[in-house]
């Protein structure tokens, strides 16, 4: 499960095509890819088509699951202070137990 700020930004593009591209090896691992971020469904269903996604993305506009997963941070741009998701990888075992974080991911952009 990873958790990122916004649908069709591009880290966040780059991140999802990622994860897409190697949907295959998670599956032979039966393992599942989920997407959270606080944008509202009809949000992600034009992301998904228009990417062609095979991830799962869940709509969390309240920020009710971001705050109880600790993602939501103070983040800067342009002297501007604004609360944000921090891009963070969860791994859970099929068990529900959290086995691996990640925090303050960083994705390789598109743009250089």
């Amino acid at each position: 499960m990873y958790f990122y700020p916004k649908d069709d930004i591009p880290g966040c593009t780059k991140e999802a095509l990622d994860f897409t591209e190697k949907i295959t090896e998670f599956k032979s691992l039966n393992a599942v890819v989920i997407e959270v971020n606080p944008d509202p469904i009809e949000r992600h269903r034009k992301f998904i088509e228009k990417y062609n996604l095979k991830v799962i993305l869940l709509s969390d506009v309240s920020r009710r699951v971001l705050n109880i997963c600790g993602v939501l941070g103070l983040k800067k741009r342009f002297d501007k202070e604004y609360y944000n998701v921090i891009r963070s990888t969860y791994l859970i075992d099929p068990e529900g137990r959290i086995i691996g974080r990640w925090r303050n991911v960083k994705v390789e952009s598109p743009c250089g």
